[in-house]
């Protein structure tokens, strides 16, 4: 047994896609089913994806409910974090801050449906 994906509703794919490729991840696959467009997204570091699904059917506002965050690792949390702020201008949750206690440098961020999104730096 493994985890494999996380799927969450996007209402705007085209934008939702900017936001993470500037992240560093990449298009790894996606299929249509029932009207619905589903898109992974991974890395090269890890086996686990981000699964968007996007229902252009769908008018209803997507509510990230019950997701508390979305965590990537990231080499350089600072150059990530203003390099994001200069291409998507996202919502700030948490600016780079140092968290001693598991050895990382993190910063949080909300994607364009409002799903925060940890931007974390483990330390060597």
């Amino acid at each position: 047994m493994g985890l494999i994906h996380t799927a969450i509703a996007v209402s705007d794919l085209d934008s939702t896609l900017d936001f993470y490729a500037e992240l560093g991840l990449e298009r790894t696959g996606e299929f249509e089913l029932d009207g619905v467009r589903n898109v992974y997204l991974g890395s090269d570091d890890t086996d686990m994806e981000l699964q968007l699904k996007y229902d252009r059917s769908s008018a209803e506002r997507i509510e990230p409910a019950g997701i508390d965050h979305v965590a990537i690792e990231v080499d350089d949390v600072d150059r990530v974090f203003e390099d994001l702020l200069e291409a998507e201008s996202p919502d700030v949750v948490k600016p780079p801050v140092d968290i001693p206690a598991v050895d990382a440098r993190a910063a949080f961020v909300k994607d364009p449906d409002g799903y925060v999104v940890e931007l974390v730096e483990f330390e060597d």
